[in-house]
């Protein structure tokens, strides 16, 4: 069987899985798929161009994200609801954010962008407006997403862990803090994601909010 596009970005999801950003070379690339490395260029041009057809494929894996709202629901809701499932899809997949990271979009996906800003400029945003959204939310969900898998893969030190508390309890405002953030209560990892992310949903209703108002005739006296 001939090799495909579809067949050398699937085998680099599954290297990047196994191995991570780092160890993904066109060249182990191509002794996984049993080939030469020119024979890789057939295929994509370099490695630019394979990083942002794995980013699609990627999020094709996390499942459908609906590139318009469902009947009844607030665009500011579908909005929050796509930045979950695109953290969800980035945080199980070993170096995906970095993958997605400065990624373009593929000739295949321009349609659903231009669905997506559709969405929103129908609800009333200028078509920029709806573009510095969608870049906006997305790179809140990358950085969000670096930070979840870098964390992660630190290695405990109880020690060091233990004397920057110490340390907190004789700083009035971290104290504070650090104990309102360990209320009691079910572990909730995914609480300061949706923290920020209100914060942003609620400055883009806001901003929404302010162009309803400036569209509207004055009123005469």
């Amino acid at each position: 069987m001939a090799l495909s596009q579809e067949q050398v970005v699937r085998t680099a999801v599954d290297l990047l899985a196994e191995a991570g950003l780092e160890a993904l070379t066109l060249r182990r690339l191509a002794t996984e798929l049993g080939v030469s490395a020119p024979t890789l260029y057939w295929h994509v041009r370099n490695k630019r161009q394979l990083l942002d057809l794995m980013a699609e494929a990627l999020v094709a894996r996390a499942g459908h994200r609906s590139t318009a709202t469902a009947h009844g629901q607030p665009w500011w809701d579908w909005l929050a609801e796509r930045a979950r499932l695109q953290f969800r899809a980035l945080v199980s997949h070993r170096d995906a954010a970095l993958v997605i990271a400065g990624n373009r979009p593929t000739d295949a996906t321009l349609p659903d962008v231009e669905q997506v800003l559709g969405s929103l400029v129908t609800v009333g945003f200028p078509p920029a407006e709806a573009l510095r959204i969608v870049l906006s939310i997305g790179n809140y969900v990358i950085g969000c997403a670096v930070e979840h898998q870098a964390e992660a893969a630190r290695d405990d030190d109880p020690e060091r862990d233990a004397r920057l508390l110490e340390q907190a309890e004789r700083l009035p405002n971290l104290r504070g803090a650090v104990a309102a953030l360990h209320q009691p209560g079910p572990a909730d990892d995914d609480a300061g994601f949706e923290y920020g992310l209100a914060l942003l949903i609620a400055g883009v209703r806001a901003n929404h909010a302010k162009l309803t108002h400036a569209s509207q005739p004055a009123l005469r006296g």
